[in-house]
């Protein structure tokens, strides 16, 4: 028996979150799941969007599946995506961008992954208003251990998964000392793993031919701001959010969620996609070393989704089913 926090989230989440646990308990996996809570739904019984209950029990079971979680814009409440990260350590984020048969894309057949230094850069939390709020300064740090193993991290990760190329993104020709760093140590890192082949492009390029030549990448690693920029790139590559799963990992812990919004709007009408966090469901059994399961759900998704006709309607406009549907097609899928 394995024991796995849970965290609802807000708006979608909930239900989302309900209709992973419900595929993943029918892949015969025996798991205890653990609730707890996190996002503007936490604030109002807890005081604060990141409780410290919600910390100690991903601390005590190292393994969370999440839900989307409200951040404000502008003011409010910090993200609780990087205070998790943070608190928790998880430096790496993964995100893959896997075309899917049955779903509409403009690139078919694409596969590959993005590697995102998670806890430093831009987002290390060092903001400051100066004057009568007339400037805003934004400090972003990057150690040399930090850029060294989320380098050693994509390669390790290439090797493990068959990949054949690691392409380290960066702004060195501007950022020559904070991005120069992390260029530094992925040519380091790089000429220890010979049988993975090597490239560097500046991030502008990059975003050009991501979208003109997607295929020659194969394993992205870049820091933070650029991670989070490219992940959702690659993912309107194939097809959206909607089928965009994330994994938050760190030496203790690893959190694996849907990586899109709460889509407060759509919240209770029984609509939103949940194949971003089943996705993510399926990352965590192999994470877990629950292959056999892992393999039962991705299987079943795969042919829904090759099917078209129980999907949601951001997938099928035309006959689109609600969320409680398509969980209902991927548990007969299982049986």
């Amino acid at each position: 028996m394995v024991r796995i926090t849970y965290i609802p989230g807000d708006g979608i989440g909930p239900s989302i979150i309900e209709s992973a646990r419900t595929v993943i308990d029918a892949s015969g996996a025996k798991i205890e799941w653990v609730e707890a809570h996190a996002g503007e739904s936490a604030m109002h019984t807890y005081g604060g969007p990141l409780p410290d209950a919600t910390l100690a029990s991903i601390s005590e079971t190292r393994v969370a599946l999440k839900g989307p979680c409200t951040t404000p814009v502008g003011l409010g409440f910090r993200s609780v995506n990087v205070a998790l990260r943070q608190e928790l350590d998880l430096y790496a984020n993964v995100r893959p961008a896997l075309a899917f048969d049955g779903v509409p894309c403009l690139y078919p057949g694409l596969d590959l992954v993005v590697i995102r230094e998670n806890t430093e850069g831009l987002y290390s939390n060092m903001e400051h208003w100066i004057g009568n709020r007339e400037a805003a300064i934004g400090i972003g740090v990057n150690t040399r251990s930090s850029m060294e193993r989320i380098c050693r991290f994509a390669f390790e990760y290439a090797r493990s998964h068959s990949r054949k190329k690691v392409t380290a993104v960066h702004k060195a020709n501007i950022l020559k000392k904070l991005s120069g760093l992390f260029l530094e140590e992925a040519r380091t890192t790089a000429a220890k793993y010979p049988d993975v082949a090597f490239e560097d492009r500046i991030i502008d390029a990059t975003a050009m031919q991501l979208v003109r030549m997607p295929f020659e990448f194969d394993v992205i690693v870049t820091t933070n701001l650029f991670g989070d920029i490219l992940s959702d790139l690659t993912a309107g590559l194939v097809g959206g959010l909607g089928l965009a799963p994330g994994a938050n990992l760190g030496e203790q812990a690893a959190i694996f969620e849907a990586v899109h919004g709460s889509a407060p709007d759509i919240a209770g009408k029984d609509i939103a996609n949940p194949g971003a966090v089943i996705l993510a469901g399926i990352m965590m059994l192999r994470h877990l070393g629950l292959l056999a399961e892992a393999d039962r759900v991705d299987i079943a998704l795969r042919q829904v989704l090759k099917d078209g006709k129980s999907v949601t309607r951001d997938l099928n406009p035309n006959t689109g089913v609600g969320t409680r549907a398509m969980t209902e097609a991927l548990l007969a899928q299982m049986r």
